[in-house]
């Protein structure tokens, strides 16, 4: 007989809980970039001359997230097979630490001297600057006393000379460590960027690309120093940077003033369209690293999840220009060709249907890339016979 009464459900019998589901373990940002970095590779530096590079493309992602992991890309180059073939010489290097010696040579006097020439304004020229110690431990440490020398030195009302100083500024979500050649503190709280080539200046005139290039490597300490300025009273950061150079074909060092707001202002809105590197990262295969110890083939499918943007002028900025140029090429991508070309083909994004497009094989009449590229086809085809039938073309 059964035990429960004959009327009504027999009583119910409590669930036993299933025990809640332990959390995963968090990964940090900084720990996902040392796997694909490498567990024991140290990450590469990244300097204002690569930044400027990278915000003159900001649409490489494959760019952002090597340069924000700490990727050598030089490195990760020669084991694709495809080696960096540009470079400072080593003669460079030595002639250009040489001539930055001599400049700051005195406590920097000869700096301040050419830096009053040029900016001085109404003010009197110093007689001598405070140089303060900024050595610190690690790039974190060395930014934290760049920064508290700055205020010190604003505060104070004189001339300071801040040698090599540690800037950090955030690209994509990861912070970069700047060091720039000098910034100079004003008694009005002015901060100058002080950038040393070796580069001649002839004529008080120099090559118009390098300068270029340095006004760019120049707006990104600019920008840097800008974070640091809008918390320190009395601060303001100038958009006039300090360009020493040797003086035509001799040693003796010459200066002049270079205006960098066109190029902090490009550089400031490039580097705000980069995607973050976090985002770049999750979307990367489980297991995706790019430490050099793997293999060639390893690399490569690595470097392959991550897209790039190509172009021509990479091959003068990038290390990994040479690999993404061959791989451009034997996809027949347009990129290959230039940005100003790729962006007259419109929805064309291979050679191969350009040229079938033209032949009239592929694509839409109506388009009027289409029709552009057939009127130039027939033309070059007009001319062609003309030249094979004798008719002298004009």
């Amino acid at each position: 007989m059964s035990e429960y009464p004959a009327s009504g459900p027999p009583p119910q019998i409590p669930a036993t809980r299933a025990p809640a589901p332990r959390p995963k373990p968090t990964t940090t940002l900084r720990q996902r970039l040392a796997e694909l970095r490498g567990p024991s590779v140290a990450p590469h530096p990244l300097d204002a001359r690569a930044l400027a590079a990278l915000a003159a493309n900001p649409g490489c992602k494959r760019r952002a997230l090597l340069d924000g992991a700490g990727v050598d890309k030089a490195v990760l180059a020669t084991a694709l097979g495809s080696p960096a073939a540009f470079g400072q010489s080593q003669f460079a290097f030595v002639r250009g630490n040489a001539f930055e010696t001599k400049v700051k040579a005195d406590g920097g006097t000869e700096l301040l001297r050419l830096l009053f020439e040029q900016l001085g304004g109404g003010a009197e020229p110093p007689a001598a600057a405070v140089v303060p110690d900024l050595t610190a431990a690690g790039p974190e440490g060395r930014a934290a006393r760049t920064a508290l020398a700055l205020r010190e030195a604003t505060a104070a009302g004189g001339w300071a000379l801040l040698d090599h100083p540690m800037l950090a500024l955030e690209v994509a979500g990861s912070p970069a460590y700047l060091e720039p050649d000098a910034v100079v503190v004003h008694p009005d709280g002015t901060w100058t960027v002080v950038e040393i080539k070796s580069f001649p200046m002839i004529d008080s005139s120099a090559d118009a690309a390098k300068v270029g290039a340095a006004a760019r490597q120049s707006a990104v300490y600019v920008l840097a120093l800008e974070r640091i300025a809008a918390v320190t009273e009395g601060a303001e950061v100038g958009h006039r940077i300090l360009l020493v150079c040797p003086k035509d074909f001799s040693n003796l060092p010459t200066a002049s003033v270079v205006d960098v707001r066109k190029q902090r202002a490009v550089t400031s809105r490039q580097l705000t369209r980069l995607t973050r590197v976090e985002d770049i990262a999750a979307a990367l295969p489980e297991g995706t690293t790019f430490d050099p110890g793997c293999s060639p083939a390893e690399l490569g499918s690595a470097v392959e999840a991550v897209p790039a943007a190509y172009a021509p002028e990479c091959l003068a900025a990038c290390e990994l220009a040479f690999h993404c140029r061959a791989k451009a090429r034997a996809e027949g991508a347009v990129e290959s060709l230039g940005r100003s070309v790729r962006g007259e083909l419109g929805g064309l994004t291979t050679v191969a249907g350009v040229l079938a497009a033209a032949a009239g094989k592929e694509g839409d009449p109506a388009d009027p890339t289409v029709a552009a590229l057939r009127r130039a086809a027939a033309l070059r085809a007009e001319v062609l016979a003309g030249v094979d039938g004798g008719v002298p073309c004009h």
